[in-house]
């Protein structure tokens, strides 16, 4: 699904606060450290509570293969700044026929400023621009307004509320469905353009910058 241009740890792209990058073995404790909280873990389908040692880097090496192969996208939602700073997950993954889910997961202490819808939109610009994606899904729990109001910021429509499976969760919970076809995302009256990328080696990272299932996990 996803290009060899993605499939490469140097890949890299840029918002106006943040860098979405592969993870790392050194993101492992920031990992853990959000993903850990009860009040991250219940609205994900994917994250166990309480967070078993050794998750953080378990997660990261499934989605860098997942994203080596094509599979999927899952990239590290860092700031801007001098320490890079790991505030959450952005992620996309191959659906049936030719849709993409994704899904965003931001640290309580990084939330309320517009990260997610940020990374959100560059990574569905991203997507339409570098697959033959015709639609992009996300889902949230009814019970999480935020991860709605990123949506419907983004342009998805609401396409119904069932009762959905989320493992990690013990079962099957309502949520909220959404979806955005590539005639939509078109449609938008904003440029419609691929987000800054760029590579990032060491040196890159330590001058100026240059120049978006954490799916169903961080919905």
């Amino acid at each position: 699904m996803f290009p060899d241009i993605s499939c490469d740890d140097i890949f890299r792209l840029e918002t106006k606060r943040l860098w979405l990058r592969w993870l790392r073995a050194a993101d492992a404790p920031a990992v853990a450290g959000f993903a850990s909280l009860a009040a991250v873990a219940q609205m994900t389908a994917a994250i166990p509570h309480p967070y078993p040692a050794g998750e953080a880097e378990r997660f990261i090496l499934k989605a860098r293969a997942a994203t080596a192969g094509g599979q999927a996208l899952i990239l590290g939602m860092t700031l801007k700044n001098k320490a890079r700073s790991l505030i959450g997950l952005v992620s996309a993954e191959a659906g049936a026929g030719r849709d993409v889910e994704i899904g965003y997961l931001v640290a309580p202490s990084a939330s309320g400023k517009g990260y997610a819808t940020e990374a959100a939109l560059a990574l569905i610009d991203s997507i339409f621009n570098l697959t033959e994606a015709r639609t992009i899904s996300a889902n949230s729990r009814v019970i999480n307004p935020a991860s709605r109001r990123v949506l419907e910021k983004c342009g998805f429509n609401h396409t119904g509320t069932t009762m959905t499976a989320l493992p990690a969760r013990g079962g099957q919970h309502p949520c909220d469905h959404f979806r955005l076809t590539r005639f939509g995302w078109a449609s938008r009256d904003r440029v419609r353009r691929m987000p800054g990328m760029a590579n990032q080696s060491p040196r890159l990272e330590d001058e100026p910058p240059v120049g978006t299932k954490a799916g169903r996990r961080g919905s």
